[in-house]
């Protein structure tokens, strides 16, 4: 493809243009995808012809369309296939429009000159379409069908049919493959834009034997590496410096898992630190990850975030990438531990779907669906729906969640190089705040542990009709064409809308003397906040030389706004935590409206908007077959366009403000044995952008530089043979620079509280992971992680003590299940598992104390029954019934023991 342009100084021009303008770089890059030609090409290109042809030799076809239009064709015969037969029925279209549809995929590029256009043909694709049956004349389901050194496949469905697309014109070799058995080989011609059929393939297996070979196939089901988000690039794990845990459905699914925070415990070194409470500042749930507050902000790659929960129905797969990744994600959705990525669910060319039920303990109610299929003969045009409705309860005296959610999916495969995809996901939700009591922060606790301080936690100190609305709207599009067989066009679009509308509510323990004392808190939320973002990334896999470079270059503009319409925090009353209280009932909707009402305070009314553009490029070379480099560098411009005050009509101060930043990222693979067993180190970086500060000193600057982190990681992955066995282990250290902090300045004998900008921490730690089938219909999944977390400068009160919201030090997590894998009962199985949480200390502060929530150990189990209609599961969360909290200077305590069953019907 060539571009010319008439400034003098295009580069500098181009990148400041996409920069500035995210939302025309989508527009350029569609010009850009379907353009193949120069301006001077134009004007021969752009002449109008007519065809009307029937079973036409391509040769016959041309020479007719340079007859209409006063050209010559120029073509080689020995690339282009012109004896084939071609049909068209065209009137008035741009010559350039016919040559392509008449030569097809085969037509690489068109150049002119005079009046001479020359074809320059390129790999022309076509389909492979067939059926598997076996010996006794049964549908041949889930057998394997590869194009020998194509890298295009497929598997045959319920009807053993299956079709292959995108194949490289010319003969082939066709392997069916069922593991433990010889393959089976045929040769086949492919056209360029024919599908070609066979005939019905029969197996020397009948089904029964079938049936056993496929089981044994599903090797190690709960291990779902493979990912397009994780390096933004088509690498494996085995290839990847960095350390990731990918979370299949298959796994949440046993597990009869209905809340999004439970899906994460499968991962090592992940801890629930905080619940979701609903309000659109701090609110979302969060999660502790390698020593830093972490909460799930990343969908399909892209920037999403909820003030509500996220419900699992549309959850193809979770990645909990570990490590700071601003690099290739920026800082507005990671934190220095990591980042969480939604991969959500896609549509498929086979028509199917689901519908599930679930209920259980403290009035859970779930309806589900998953529809999926093509909408056309052609199978180009496909959908996806999923649908989930939840209602529970609360295990406390007052309490529930209730939301709906819709996620529609459509993917247009417009040809062999363009597809467009389209997603949305519309949230509802209502909910009581959860119980969370507030620790005292202004003097030593009485009480250190949840114990001590004897509160009854069925209590929830709210009323039913105290709740928050919490609705989201998420739309999602992505163009992706490949340019060449080298290099592939990305553009992606995501646009996030939450609110928070209600009233939130916490408590606080008061009281001089004693921690018996709780005083209720409550505000009514109005609040709406959005994000577009707009990702240009060019993926290329090619080689300089004899070296493999697998790159992507990326563009990144991301906008954010909130509004907000705050009442006042009021206090409602004090009840005591530990006898029964007579005003503890009095607490409701109508009450409380009446208190704020008669409140006099200022409501919270202001605006705010910010912008992010962002540069990136990563390379992964391979400088042998065996060792790998990444190489990655991202720059990252900040501006915060202010907090506008509604009542006062001015900017709040410091809220204006910009910060560049750079990001670089390396890392380095060596496979011991290839595909099998990798050493790998990285050095990674992280950074958060700091706003300034007003000082009590002219001469003191107020003007601070990002936040920096910087890791060092090095471990080990190992991938057995058939992939039994998936193991990671590693070893951290990440080291934060620039954090503020409060400090005395003596200026005359006059003490002066200035912030100050060289704060440090770290934060180091081991990770293991294993995911396993050892034998026939049993997987295992197991994690170990122990971090070690330290502010090492820092204000006088919290210097050289464990942050709080770094988590407990020692996590465990396992899950073991074994289904039969045949005979009358195929399907038929058990899991357990659960996890182990060390002892963590919510509040860790010279001025209070150490306030610590213990450890616990946590068993789930589950027994179903699984077939190819439905599926029945039963599930006993907490078996021992454990009391257990979670929380950040906060308690919330969490679930007894509880069960639910659940009923599928697939179609």
């Amino acid at each position: 493809m060539q571009l010319h342009y008439t400034s003098p100084q295009p580069g500098a021009k181009i990148c400041y243009f996409l920069l500035r303008n995210c939302a025309t770089v989508v527009l350029c890059t569609i010009v850009l995808c379907i353009s193949n030609k120069t301006p001077a090409q134009a004007p021969v290109l752009a002449k109008a012809v007519t065809l009307k042809l029937h079973g036409v030799r391509l040769a016959d076809a041309l020479a007719q369309i340079g007859d209409q239009t006063g050209t010559s064709i120029s073509y080689s015969s020995t690339q282009l296939n012109v004896a084939k037969k071609v049909n068209a029925n065209l009137a008035n279209v741009p010559v350039k429009d016919a040559l392509h549809r008449v030569v097809g995929s085969a037509l690489k590029e068109l150049h002119v000159q005079e009046n001479v256009i020359t074809i320059e043909a390129g790999e022309g694709r076509g389909a492979l379409r067939g059926t598997l049956k076996t010996s006794d004349g049964k549908p041949a389901e889930f057998v394997n069908i590869t194009v020998k050194g194509t890298g295009k496949g497929a598997q045959s469905d319920l009807n053993g049919d299956f079709l292959i697309r995108s194949i490289p014109a010319g003969e082939h070799t066709v392997v069916i493959q069922l593991l433990g058995y010889e393959p089976i080989e045929r040769t086949v011609t492919i056209e360029a834009d024919e599908t070609v059929t066979f005939e019905p393939i029969f197996l020397n297996e009948d089904s029964k034997a079938l049936q056993e070979v496929v089981i044994s196939g599903d090797i190690n089901k709960f291990s779902k590496k493979e990912s397009d988000y994780v390096a933004k690039l088509p690498v494996s794990n085995m290839e990847n410096p960095q350390v990731y845990s990918a979370l299949s459905k298959t796994l949440f699914t046993e597990q009869l898992i209905t809340d999004f925070s439970n899906i994460v415990k499968n991962a090592p070194g992940v801890y629930k630190i905080q619940a979701n409470r609903g309000i659109n500042s701090d609110g979302a749930t969060f999660y502790a990850l390698r020593g830093f507050r972490t909460e799930l902000s990343v969908v399909d790659g892209l920037p999403v975030q909820t003030n509500g929960e996220f419900d699992p129905i549309n959850v193809e797969k979770v990645e909990v990438i570990k490590g700071p990744s601003a690099t290739l994600f920026g800082s507005s959705v990671t934190s220095f531990g990591g980042l969480m990525n939604i991969v959500t669910k896609k549509p498929v060319e086979i028509a199917g779907g689901e519908i599930g039920y679930t209920t259980g303990s403290f009035g859970l109610n779930r309806l589900t669906a998953d529809i999926y299929g093509p909408i056309n003969a052609s199978k180009n045009l496909l959908l996806r729906v999923n649908a989930a409705y939840q209602y529970q309860g609360s295990f406390q005296d007052a309490g529930f969640r209730r939301s709906l959610v819709i996620a529609p999916s459509l993917e247009y495969r417009v040809n062999e190089k363009m597809t467009v995809l389209f997603n949305a996901g519309i949230y509802q939700g209502e909910m009581t705040s959860p119980s969370a009591v507030f620790l005292n922060r202004t003097r030593q606790f009485v009480a250190h542990t949840p114990q001590e301080l004897g509160f009854d936690w069925n209590k929830s100190y709210t009323s039913n009709d105290l709740t928050m609305k919490t609705p989201t709207m998420n739309v999602y599009g992505q163009l992706k064409y490949k340019l060449s067989s080298s290099w592939t066009s990305q553009t992606a679009f995501s646009s996030n809308t939450r609110k928070s509308d209600g009233f939130y509510q916490y408590q606080f323990i008061r009281g001089a003397v004693a921690d018996t004392l709780l005083e209720r808190n409550i505000s009514l939320q109005n609040t709406t906040n959005s994000a577009i973002d707009i990702q240009q990334n060019f993926i290329g896999d090619f080689k300089i030389g004899t070296l493999r470079n697998r790159v992507v270059v990326g563009l990144d503009y991301l906008n954010r706004t909130a509004h907000n319409n705050n009442s006042p925090y009021i206090v409602f009353d004090n009840v005591s935590g530990i006898r029964n209280d007579p005003n503890y009932l009095k607490i409701n909707r109508t009450s409380v409206e009446a208190r704020l009402a008669a409140n006099t305070d200022a409501p919270t009314r202001n605006y705010n908007s910010g912008n992010v553009y962002s540069a990136y490029f990563s390379d992964v070379l391979n400088l042998t077959d065996r060792l790998l480099a990444m190489i990655s560098l991202r720059v990252d411009r900040f501006e915060n366009n202010g907090t506008l005050n509604h009542a006062t009509r001015t900017y709040v101060a410091n809220t204006k403000f910009k910060q560049t930043a750079v990001s670089p990222k390396f890392g380095l693979v060596y496979q011991i044995i290839k595909d099998r067993l990798s050493v790998f180190g990285n050095y990674m970086n992280g950074f958060f952008n700091v706003p300034p500060v007003t000082q009590p000193l002219p001469d003191v600057s107020g003007v601070f530089k990002p936040q920096q982190a910087n890791q060092l990681e090095g471990g080990i992955k190992l991938e057995s043979y058939q992939g039994k066995l998936n193991m990671t282990v590693s070893y951290y250290d990440i080291k934060v620079d620039n954090t503020t902090r409060t400090d005395v300045l003596v200026r005359e004998g006059k003490n002066y509280n200035i912030t100050v900008q060289d704060g440090t921490q770290y934060s180091r730690g081991i990770e293991v992971e294993i995911i396993a089938n050892p034998i026939t219909g049993l997987n295992l999944v197991a994690g170990y992680s122990h971090n070690d977390s330290k502010l090492t400068k820092s204000t006088a009160a919290l210097e050289g003590r464990r942050p709080t919201n770094a988590g407990p030090a020692d996590l465990a997590n396992a899950w073991i299940s074994y289904n039969l894998p045949f005979g009358k009962l195929k399907g038929l199985g058990a899991g357990l598992g659960g996890n182990y949480i060390s002892e963590h200390l919510t509040a860790n502060s010279a001025v209070t104390g150490i306030f610590t929530i213990p450890s616990y150990t946590v068993l789930n189990s589950t027994i179903f029954y699984n077939t190819k209609a439905w599926r029945l599961g039963l599930k006993l969360d907490n078996m021992l019934d454990k009391s257990y909290f979670a929380g950040q200077g906060v308690l919330t305590p969490q679930m007894p023991r509880n069960f639910s069953a659940n009923l599928a019907i697939k179609f």
